[in-house]
């Protein structure tokens, strides 16, 4: 299927690894120059190495620490007139509400749901004012829809980043501009690795048994970021034309 995205324009936010990076990769087969924004300048390069072996695309990197609104205005500056936000930067720690204190949750907060909220404030705008519009792509996360105490700073700003979603693309439509959500549950990356092993190390006192809660997943497996990367390319182009304030779930149809 040909997505028809040849010569666009996208900038991925936390695409030095794990879903942004395979979100630019899915982009850049397509034919999309992508710009990669992260906060270390080394993990860019090696993933704008990787995709340029592959894909005759401009690939540009950004240096930027999300959870400051300077650094976003920097980036906004950079990066110029887009077709694509994908907004993924995030990471958001494990814990119940007795383990997460209040800077650790306002930090993560600062680069996820803040930053989400500020790029798209950024970007819609400028999108408005363009004959061809432009689509955001908010890559959220299951703990939003379901609820977990042991992991609440994630569920609970998910949960709000989905009803922003939501509530922005109501108006932004008529304007242009699709705004939709993908909620990943499991994913395997080195960020799940990392929950798991809290998890694990609270429940089971061996943080080296995270493998375990595979068990419990559809297929006993997590997704793989290729398979988030590629609903968001769909997502991304004019085949999704008349989707929009719809958050799509990957999960396998199973507990997390």
């Amino acid at each position: 299927m040909d997505l028809g995205l040849t010569g666009k324009t996208a900038l991925i936010t936390g695409g030095s690894k794990g879903i942004g990076r395979a979100v630019a990769m899915a982009l850049a087969s397509e034919g999309v120059g992508v710009h990669i924004a992260a906060r270390t300048g080394a993990d860019l390069e090696t993933a704008a190495d990787a995709i340029r072996r592959q894909f005759d695309v401009a690939v540009t990197t950004h240096a930027h620490d999300l959870s400051d609104s300077n650094e976003q205005q920097a980036l906004l500056a950079a990066v110029g007139d887009i077709d694509v936000l994908v907004n993924n930067a995030g990471a958001i720690p494990g814990g119940d509400i007795e383990s997460v204190d209040e800077a650790r949750w306002r930090e993560a907060w600062d680069l996820k749901v803040f930053g989400y909220i500020n790029l798209t404030r950024a970007f819609i705008g400028a999108m408005r004012n363009r004959d061809q519009g432009g689509v955001i792509v908010n890559v959220l996360g299951v703990a939003g829809e379901k609820l977990d105490a042991n992991y609440v700073a994630g569920s609970t700003g998910n949960a709000a980043l989905m009803a922003f979603t939501r509530a922005v693309a109501a108006k932004s439509f008529s304007q242009g501009v699709r705004v939709v959500g993908i909620n990943p549950g499991a994913v395997l990356t080195d960020r799940i690795e990392q929950l798991y092993r809290l998890r694990a190390k609270t429940e089971k006192g061996d943080e080296d048994r995270w493998q375990d809660y595979f068990a419990a997943l559809p297929l006993q497996r997590a997704a793989h970021a290729e398979e988030v990367a590629d609903l968001t390319a769909f997502l991304a182009s004019d085949r999704a034309a008349y989707i929009n304030a719809t958050i799509v779930t990957i999960d396998g149809g199973g507990p997390q």
